[in-house]
């Protein structure tokens, strides 16, 4: 086949709409067909886009500020640009929050652009999600040349409980899942060039520098999809295996440009006038990206972290299934692993399962299926801090693999094997729903629906060769419907539900949100669905706020608190970023964050502290808040402990809105 006859023969290429390569023009009815199919396909696509979008936009301000510890790092961005640029918790750019900061990037403009609200700081994360189920629909719809397909996908992805949490919410996940589809797209259009005479450096290139910034917004997490795109290429892209090896370090070379120019600034800069990096023990961006967020993640020896290894909940291979995380994810794993690899068996021959044959579904299945393994594996087995939401990074492959291993099975519904599979595939589904469903007294009914209604769907999926057309379309649609019912229900139930803290869970309020360290109070566990959205806007009830929830200051403490700020450089200063971020929101004036996320963050220490009230710099010191103590869980000998006793022996303690607090502009006792 010659390059021009391989483009005229993609479906989604353009053509002269009055000609046909084989025959010639065509009649004015196939040329009125095809505009008709590509209106109904801009319908459809508008459609799926449009209720993305009112899911992941409806009612989004009753999560309040969701995670405080960006929000607050969302409006110290928009107050400095040094703040802005180092990813700092507060605008004086004390401490940096414990991951790379583009994902706070977008929140802090808009809060720049429009003010600070939970809608500027929530609606990039929704705008982010739109686009990630936009872009995986076309990944997929190039893949197969299905309009249907890609649609499929979107879907999927779009209803997954957990893409629906995260969408919605203010954690760096969204705008990681986005790249990484834009990575798995590029990657797909540099084999694509190798066999249509385009340009596979200049793809390989972009997937590279998205996989980059990826890495950018949460550090080495990013990096679980690259055994998936280099594989791909490898196998598949048609030019000599040198220049494979070739091209791909030129991706490779593009990711560390795009990922590592801002890590190199950071630890150029001289470290006295710069932030100190959140997460290191040492103030080194390199030692939070390999230890606390790198290979600390996979042993479980993070030193900072407040568990310890195997304090993250029961690893192993069914970890994904479980109580805690397969009502956010796992609804159709199963489907798109059996369908995946099914989809590479009946793509693995020449025979045509598209108008370009079945090499480009060889491409996308073998995609998808490494990165949903990968990541998977990973997940299950890491012995470090590991949160149930994590598993966003799955729904992407998930929804491709359903889509497209479905439609290359469905294509050969005429073989017994296929047919059986498609059976055994929809009953497996909607059998697993039951027994997740079971698992909660959420809308009992719908368990019973489900495993009916898909044991009913996969007998007549057995016989489907031997249906019309028509009500095998029905039949198939059916099953769709049946596999979408439970995660839909779950999905609307997580929009509809507000979401605050460090630890948010998807679904229903009666589903287990515990995915802290086994054995930490509940208090610490945080996002909690169907709680009040606590540091909401217009809040009333005071909290103190804790290691994994912000502060609600009452109205009478955050009026003290802005009393005579712009003579102050932190307005106060609290234990553990959490408890700072509250009052920093209330207030709009920095506040500094002792310690860290954790409050075990050795910054600032003893003397820097004591240094800068005496240069009155820091007008309160707020006693009740988040954190462990610089020394770790239970330690009174950490830098925490240290301020805490120094100012408690030093200073007269007052209570404003039930917060202890002391004047430290009023000298020592």
């Amino acid at each position: 086949m010659t390059t021009q006859t391989f483009r005229e023969a993609r479906p989604d290429s353009p053509r002269a709409p009055g000609a046909d390569p084989a025959t010639g023009p065509r009649p004015a009815s196939a040329i009125a067909a095809r505009f008709s199919q590509r209106s109904w396909e801009r319908m459809a696509l508008a459609v799926l886009l449009g209720g993305t979008g009112v899911l992941y936009l409806w009612g989004l301000s009753e999560s309040g500020w969701a995670n405080s510890f960006y929000a607050a790092a969302a409006q110290a961005g928009s107050d400095s640009w040094k703040a802005f640029f180092f990813g700092s918790s507060d605008a004086a750019s004390s401490i940096t929050v414990d991951k790379t900061p583009l994902s706070l990037w977008p929140m802090g403009l808009s809060v720049r652009i429009f003010g600070l609200s939970s809608w500027s700081i929530l609606v990039p994360q929704a705008l982010e999600g739109v686009a990630a189920v936009a872009l995986l629909h076309a990944a997929v719809r190039r893949t197969t040349g299905s309009a249907a397909a890609g649609l499929l996908a979107g879907a999927v992805l779009a209803l997954t409980p957990v893409a629906v949490l995260m969408f919605r919410f203010d954690n760096p996940d969204a705008m990681l899942v986005l790249l990484l589809i834009g990575s798995a797209y590029a990657t797909q259009r540099a084999v694509e060039a190798t066999t249509d005479g385009g340009r596979p450096v200049r793809w390989l290139g972009f997937a590279g520098a998205l996989v980059g910034l990826a890495f950018l917004t949460k550090m080495l997490q990013a990096f679980l999809v690259l055994p998936a795109l280099a594989l791909v290429y490898l196998l598949f892209a048609a030019v000599p295996l040198w220049k494979r090896f070739g091209h791909l370090l030129v991706g490779f070379g593009a990711m560390v440009v795009a990922g590592g120019w801002w890590i190199a600034i950071v630890e150029l800069w001289p470290a006295a006038s710069r932030p100190y990096i959140g997460g290191s023990q040492d103030n080194s961006i390199l030692e939070l990206t390999l230890g606390y967020n790198g290979l600390g993640r996979l042993t479980g020896n993070e030193t900072g972290s407040v568990g310890g290894a195997g304090g993250w909940g029961q690893t192993g291979i069914l970890r994904m299934f479980g109580s805690e995380v397969g009502s956010q994810i796992a609804w159709l794993m199963p489907a798109a692993l059996i369908l995946g690899v099914a989809g590479l068996w009946f793509a693995r021959s020449s025979d045509r399962l598209d108008s370009r044959g079945g090499r480009p579904v060889r491409v996308g299945l073998t995609l998808w299926l490494g990165w949903l393994l990968v990541t998977a594996l990973t997940f299950s087995f890491m012995a470090g801090i590991f949160h149930a939401y994590y598993t966003v990074a799955l729904a992407p492959a998930v929804a491709a693999l359903v889509a497209i291993g479905g439609l290359a099975v469905w294509r050969r519904r005429e073989s017994l094997v296929a047919a059986a599979v498609l059976a055994a595939t929809t009953a497996f589904t909607a059998t697993f729903a039951f027994a997740l469903l079971n698992r909660s007294d959420w809308m009992p009914w719908l368990k019973y629906v489900v495993l009916v209604v898909g044991l009913a769907t996969a007998l007549l999926i057995g016989a489907v060769s031997q249906l019309p057309k028509r009500l095998a379309q029905v039949v198939a649609a059916t099953a769709v419907l049946v596999a979408l019912a439970a995660p839909t229900a779950y999905s609307l139930s997580t929009a509809a539900t507000a979401h605050t803290g460090a630890i948010p869970s998807a679904g229903p309020a009666t589903t287990s949100t515990s995915s802290g360290p086994v054995g930490l109070p509940g208090g610490m566990r945080g996002g909690t669905p169907g709680g009040a959205p606590g540091g909401a806007p217009g809040g009333t009830r005071a909290s103190t706020g804790g290691l994994l929830d912000g502060s609600t200051p009452s109205a009478e403490l955050t009026a003290l608190l802005q009393t005579d700020a712009n003579t102050f450089t932190w307005v106060a200063a609290a234990i553990g970023s959490n408890s700072a971020a509250g009052y920093q929101l209330a207030t709009g004036d920095p506040v500094m964050p002792i310690g860290g996320f954790n409050g075990s963050d050795p910054s600032p220490t003893l003397a820097q502290f004591q240094t800068y009230v005496a240069k009155g710099e820091i007008h309160y010191f707020i006693a009740s808040g988040g954190g462990f103590g610089g020394g770790g869980l239970g330690s009174d000998s950490g830098t925490s402990a240290q301020i805490s006793t120094w100012v408690s022996q030093n200073f007269t303690a007052t209570t404003v809105g039930g917060v202890t607090l002391y004047d430290l502009s009023a000298g020592v006792v």
